[in-house]
């Protein structure tokens, strides 16, 4: 399985802090937050291949993994001089990922979770799925992209909207078989969340991350990070 983390985004609502720092690079007790993911992926046998697209201050993302992770071999960076959007970046890579399995990573979110479940439970879909999402509870239904399922199935999204139908979010965290990358790598869609998901509702499984996800999209958001991380911290690390 190859993984693709996404972060080439400008991190607008976290201003002044990303008018200096990537997004991904915000550091969370010291440690930027692309770090995490990294210490993730590498760490997992079953991914064979980390990509990070990058664009907005790509060279600090870059200078990052050379002094930090050169002793990850497995590490390749797609630099956008014009961003692609989300699924126009596996587009546009569709060479490089095809014939596997792809896990895709909004890495702007700061998620700690059994990445070894997640695989499993994408292998062990129901038949009729292409696809696998990750879920979280969260505090603020109307804020997020609540899921209506039909058992484990992903069958309609609610985007912002008041008073959706519960509380399970999607965590931007998926799982495409290599039929869909297939499938994408034919199309000219730039987006996941409004393009790809809307067509595959009724092929998405859900798995649920129960130990802690957090989207760090503005300050207050972040600095409750800060907090509610150093509990998945090793000693070393805070």
């Amino acid at each position: 399985m190859k993984a693709v983390l996404l972060a080439a985004g400008f991190g607008t609502r976290l201003k002044p802090l990303t008018d200096t720092v990537p997004k991904c690079l915000v550091p969370i007790n010291g440690q930027p937050l692309l770090g995490f993911w990294l210490d993730m992926l590498s760490n997992s046998p079953e991914i064979t291949e980390i990509f990070i697209n990058t664009h907005y201050l790509h060279q600090q993302v870059e200078d990052y993994l050379k002094t930090e992770w050169s002793h990850v071999t497995n590490i390749t960076c797609w630099y956008e001089p014009e961003l692609l959007g989300t699924a126009g970046t596996l587009i546009n890579h569709s060479a490089e990922l095809e014939g596997d399995d792809v896990l895709v990573i909004h890495a702007d979110n700061l998620s700690f979770f059994d990445l070894a479940a997640f695989i499993n439970s994408f292998r062990m879909r129901p038949p009729h799925c292409e696809m696998s999402m990750m879920l979280f509870a969260t505090d603020n239904p109307s804020s997020c992209g609540i899921v209506e399922l039909n058992d484990e199935t992903v069958v309609a999204m609610h985007e912002k909207v008041a008073n959706p139908p519960g509380n399970l979010a999607n965590g931007a965290v998926y799982i495409l078989s290599a039929t869909t990358q297939k499938w994408l790598a034919a199309t000219d869609f730039s987006d996941i969340s409004t393009e790809v998901i809307p067509r595959l509702l009724g092929k998405i499984c859900a798995w649920t991350n129960t130990t802690y996800h957090r989207d760090i999209g503005n300050p207050q958001s972040y600095a409750a990070a800060q907090t509610e991380s150093m509990q998945f911290l090793s000693p070393a690390q805070n």
